[in-house]
């Protein structure tokens, strides 16, 4: 399974909150998929082969700080456990355009890991894709710096960035987890 965190809706769709979600919209194009809502799963999902793989997407329509209600109902209808899920979400504490792999680790603060964490039982096992976004300089600003969209130049580096993240999945699918951080970081 791979989960991209944002929140729901034209007024957020092109904030930097919303980096999750922009890869997984990505992923799914290029594997000629399609998200649609399902109410069961409280989000968007599709399912795509990667790699001889079938994996399923998610986009949790919950908002970011309830993703976790999205991600458990669909790891419990499909039996995944958190080892087998990739959560893609935006990080302040990487460069714009930064993109990486991780294994595992807390939630560093960030509400949606923090509800997804939850939604496994206070289990972090899960793999993530740490999209770059950059920080605001200050703490204060957090808030209104991932709720608000990127000028055009730092999108732009973002998406190819997401690109490059997607180009590796099939790598990590077929279960070469190192293999495919050694690619993708390289590239940073």
């Amino acid at each position: 399974m791979i989960v991209g965190l944002g929140n729901p809706g034209p007024r957020h769709s092109g904030n930097r909150h919303n980096a999750g979600f922009w890869f997984v919209q990505r992923l799914c194009a290029a594997c000629g998929g399609e998200l649609r809502t399902q109410a069961k799963f409280f989000g968007k999902t599709a399912a795509i082969e990667i790699g001889g793989s079938k994996i399923r997407l998610l986009c949790p329509e919950t908002y970011m700080n309830l993703s976790g209600r999205s991600i458990a109902a669909m790891c419990g209808y499909f039996q995944i456990e958190p080892e087998h899920a990739l959560i893609a979400h935006d990080e302040i504490d990487l460069p714009v355009g930064t993109v990486r792999f991780k294994a595992s680790g807390g939630h560093g603060g960030h509400n949606g890991l923090r509800s997804t964490i939850e939604s496994f039982g206070g289990r972090d096992g899960f793999r993530r894709l740490r999209i770059g976004v950059g920080h605001p300089g200050s703490k204060s600003q957090v808030i209104h710096y991932v709720l608000s969209d990127p000028p055009a130049g730092e999108a732009s580096i973002i998406e190819s960035r997401i690109s490059d993240a997607i180009a590796v999945l099939p790598q990590a699918a077929a279960g070469d987890w190192e293999g495919a951080m050694r690619v993708l970081h390289g590239g940073n």
